[in-house]
């Protein structure tokens, strides 16, 4: 049996029927409106609006332009599209107003200031709603989401709006012209022609990346401004003398003032602890060859190194930032891990030029934090986090240090002798050689976590002295290992079978992608011998580890004889924060229904080897003895699976 290659595509739009003009709207029919459908509009607004204000003040802005949005009195009637619900029902005319509204305040803000003329309203900071004491942003989605929303940012305001109202309202071109052009659009035919250019990372549909968590301006994280700046200004409003003393302390601050901080936001008070933090000369810095006599061999046994591991001054910017990112800073983390400030010296373990970026790696025994901003001096940072506590010789193998059009490279650990490429997908290519810097840095290699297709899977192979070690990119800094065998204990991959294995599962990793994953391991857990001499298949457990012990992802995975080599297993069954396939619990039951060559269907159903029966019910009734099971069914039928175990326990397949 094989899986069917699913292509997401763009659902086809209606046929545009001529616009006439929209009744007169009364304030209240627009207050309904927009009450009813102010989380839409305010996604439609954020989207829009141009990325370099900041994420949290294009929050701010997306509700003013929206709540601001309601006419004074009755309004005549506008040409615009009305809005179209999936189901084909118009949302209303007080709809189709206040989104036109929105979206011309939102391309407005994105106009240039000009001295000779006033200002729009658009274009200066709202006045409410406004926060006080927080930072307001979207919650973290994907690799695609981000991918997505770079190359938004790429595009003009109107060619944003474009391929925006394309993907979030579902409209014909027509009608998205039509809208730019009552928006007060310039070139609505050149909008959409910027809007054609840009495509969904990963394959993934418009739809549901814009509808994402990353676009939601009402579902929000909050985090603290400068608390200690803001007790500072609450003393200096009692007397202007004591504001004056404040204001030069802060500018005073070690490290020539706010300046040299790059993309951080203003500084802290004084502190002793924060200092010594934010002090390049204090970062600890491991000697080479301390690895060799270490007790642990781990990341805080990496030497530092870099071209630029002595540059104070990009140092004191990247302690900046990771303790107070200012807006322009891109930041990205691992699930459960903070991304708060260091409690005292971080350890520095790269510093050097990647890739037309000057890149910084720091480690606190907690979390890798790289630090990234642009070589030509151009605004703007990233700050990435990947939680690594309780990494040992294998998972500390290599960090991602720079990523560069589908490409990645790695910094290996000192102890890693050589390393090269393997393509999963291939089970009996050679690997092919890979290049490092005498830093550690790798040359690039196409990074699979960024791939849009699985037409090949390229892993990291590194040999140190407990022999190769298979590590591949799920789009985070801390690459995750590849094992085969029980749970009980897991291997390294080695040999063609287990490799033959993989080879059928790469492909099945991006479920596991950007979700904090320490390792992945596969393990056939069942052989059966299919009905009317079809063969033999496996079943495997796929089980992803993650890096703060929750969350763990399980895939049951049926492997049928293929025609065509390498074809991806199917999923029987699938579970998240369970203890099924593990060190703990390594029991597994998974069923699936199979139809032979001949045209005849079955129930099939395997478990591990602690299982002593295997019963089906519901749809299709059937018991064996023993751990494997295969009964008779019609097309289309459902049922229940139940294994016993050697204590006579009860145990459901995985779900």
């Amino acid at each position: 049996m094989r899986p069917q290659d699913v292509v997401p595509s763009r659902p086809v739009p209606e046929p545009l029927e001529p616009v006439a003009p929209v009744a007169p709207v009364d304030v209240e029919q627009a207050e309904a409106a927009l009450v009813e459908h102010y989380p839409r509009l305010v996604r439609l607004a954020y989207l829009v609006l141009p990325p370099h204000l900041g994420r949290n003040r294009r929050v701010l802005t997306a509700h003013s332009l929206v709540q601001r949005s309601l006419p004074r009195s009755r309004t005549p009637g506008v040409s615009v599209p009305l809005p179209r619900r999936p189901g084909g029902a118009s949302a209303g005319p007080g709809y189709a107003y206040v989104r036109q509204r929105v979206l011309r305040q939102a391309l407005e803000a994105g106009l240039p200031l000009r001295r000779k003329a006033w200002p729009k309203r658009a274009q200066l900071p709202p006045l409410l709603p406004q926060v006080w004491g927080l930072r307001l942003f979207p919650r973290s989605g994907g690799a695609d989401e981000l991918a997505l929303d770079q190359r938004l940012s790429a595009l003009s305001g109107p060619g944003r709006a474009a391929y925006v109202l394309r993907g979030l309202e579902r409209m014909q071109d027509a009608e998205v012209a039509q809208l730019l052009t009552a928006a007060g659009a310039a070139d609505p035919h050149a909008a959409l022609a910027e809007a054609d250019g840009v495509e969904a990372p990963g394959g993934a549909s418009v739809a549901a990346l814009l509808g994402s968590a990353e676009f939601d301006p009402c579902s929000l994280q909050a985090r603290p401004t400068d608390l200690m700046r803001r007790r500072q200004h609450a003393k200096a409003a009692l007397a202007a003398a004591a504001a004056a003393v404040v204001c030069g302390a802060l500018l005073g601050l070690p490290g020539e003032g706010w300046g040299p901080d790059g993309a951080a936001a203003p500084a802290y008070a004084r502190n002793p602890a924060s200092e010594r933090a934010l002090d390049p000369s204090k970062t600890v810095r491991v000697a080479a060859g301390v690895w060799k006599r270490s007790s642990r061999t781990d990341f805080s046994a990496w030497p530092a190194r870099g071209n630029l591991a002595s540059d104070n001054a990009l140092l004191r910017r990247a302690l900046a930032v990771w303790t107070r990112p200012g807006p322009s800073v891109q930041t990205s983390a691992t699930p459960a891990t903070p991304v708060g400030p260091p409690m005292g010296p971080p350890q520095l373990l790269f510093a050097g030029d990647i890739d037309g970026a000057r890149v910084v790696l720091l480690y606190d025994g907690l979390r890798v934090v790289r630090y990234a901003e642009p070589r030509d001096g151009t605004a703007g940072a990233a700050l990435d986090f990947a939680r690594v506590d309780g990494a040992d010789a294998a998972a500390a193998n290599a960090l991602v240090v720079g990523r560069t059009d589908g490409n990645v490279r790695y910094l290996t650990a000192p102890w890693v002798r050589t390393a090269s490429v393997r393509d999963l997908l291939d089970p009996a290519g050679a690997p092919a050689p890979l290049k490092r810097s005498r830093d550690g840095v790798t040359d690039p290699l196409a990074s699979p976590a960024q791939a849009r297709d699985c037409r090949s899977w390229d892993a990291l192979e590194l040999r140190d002295d407990a022999g190769p070690r298979l590590m591949t990119d799920l789009g985070e800094l801390a690459p995750a290992r590849l094992t085969s065998g029980p749970p009980s204990a897991p291997r390294d991959v080695s040999g063609p079978e287990e490799r033959a294995r993989w080879a059928r599962t790469a492909c099945l990793l991006p479920a596991v992608r950007s979700h904090g994953v320490r390792s992945v391991n596969l393990w056939a857990y069942a052989q059966q011998s299919l009905p009317e001499g079809n063969g033999t298949a496996a079943w495997l457990c796929t089980r992803a580890e993650t890096w703060r012990g929750t969350g763990s992802r399980v895939l049951a995975q049926f492997q049928a004889p293929s025609a065509k080599e390498g074809a991806p297993g199917a999923i029987a069954a699938r579970a998240e924060h369970s203890l099924a396939c593990g060190a703990r619990d390594p029991r597994v039951l998974a069923g699936v229904l199979w139809k032979s060559r001949g045209g005849n269907w079955y129930v099939l159903a395997a478990g591990s080897g602690q299982f002593r029966s295997v019963t089906t019910s519901g749809g299709v009734e059937g018991t064996a003895r023993g751990n494997l099971l295969a009964v008779r069914a019609k097309a289309g039928a459902q049922a229940d699976l139940e294994g016993r175990v050697e204590s006579g326990e009860r145990v459901g397949a995985l779900r």
